[in-house]
């Protein structure tokens, strides 16, 4: 049973884009406790943008942000080939392992660390290991809880637009969908996490979360724009693993529609 499950090349490769989701989740996560300067990154003086009011606004961005435009390209694949369902069993698989590190993670920050180890590293410049240890795993339950339930609201909203484009265009225009849903998909991520961790966590005014929403947004939808070649080259490379009869078959399954045969008509005269 198990041997043939694995000799189906669409079913590996839907375990393998489902591990690597998980995992680039899971890591962006874990990293996005840092803060950084877009602009130092790029070698450029701060944009220094004022909106709604609020003045000194820059590109200060998680590091979270530099892996979550590729979960928006992984869950067009998938949409792509595998159709909403998988794209939802992803999403909540990918919630419920975060959750459970999180769980994991301050579970260790609260088990008593030894003496010698608090000291440890006086060396590199941390007077405490175990403040460190605390401060780079210890998130807030707000920022937790926005970032969780941001990631599957916009999961969902990415489906919906998705297979709303398909339908409408087809199998064309694959750029249009897929941009397009990343693009709502990935306003509804920079509002709700916001408004969660901190409107709602920490009372900031709705002017600080709406100039900073807009901020992180302009990064994401150019983020967008530059990656959708991505979908075209990754398309293209699963087409030639499974083959294009293969591949054919699983994008009108993912579309909904029953496999129709191919019917050659003559030509009249």
């Amino acid at each position: 049973m198990i041997n043939t499950i694995l000799k189906d090349k669409s079913t590996k490769l839907f375990i393998s884009i489902c591990a690597f989701f998980v995992a680039n989740a899971l890591i962006a996560e874990c990293i996005g406790g840092k803060i950084f300067s877009l602009e130092k990154l790029l070698g450029v003086n701060p944009v220094n943008f004022t909106l709604f009011g609020q003045t000194g606004l820059s590109f200060n961005l998680t590091c979270g942000v530099l892996l979550w435009p590729l979960e928006f390209v992984i869950t067009d694949i998938v949409n792509e080939f595998y159709g909403p369902s998988a794209v939802k069993r992803i999403s909540y698989t990918a919630v419920v392992l975060i959750s459970y590190a999180f769980v994991m993670f301050y579970g260790a920050m609260n088990i008593p660390p030894a003496d010698f180890w608090i000291t440890s590293n006086t060396e590199g410049g941390i007077s405490n290991m175990q403040l460190a240890f605390s401060g780079i795993f210890g998130q807030g339950m707000w920022i937790i809880l926005g970032s969780l339930t941001a990631f599957l609201v916009s999961q969902i909203v990415d489906v919906i637009v998705f297979h709303r484009i398909k339908k409408a265009t087809g199998e064309k225009w694959i750029w249009l969908r897929a941009t397009g849903s990343t693009m709502v998909s990935q306003l509804v991520d920079s509002f709700v996490v916001l408004f969660i961790a901190f409107k709602l966590g920490k009372g900031w005014s709705w002017q600080l979360v709406v100039a900073i929403c807009l901020m992180n947004y302009l990064y994401k939808f150019t983020m967008a724009v530059i990656l959708t070649p991505v979908i075209y080259i990754v398309d293209g490379r699963i087409e030639k693993y499974l083959g294009a009869d293969v591949t054919r078959k699983m994008k009108r399954s993912a579309m909904g529609k029953d496999e129709e045969p191919f019917i050659n008509i003559p030509a009249a005269g």
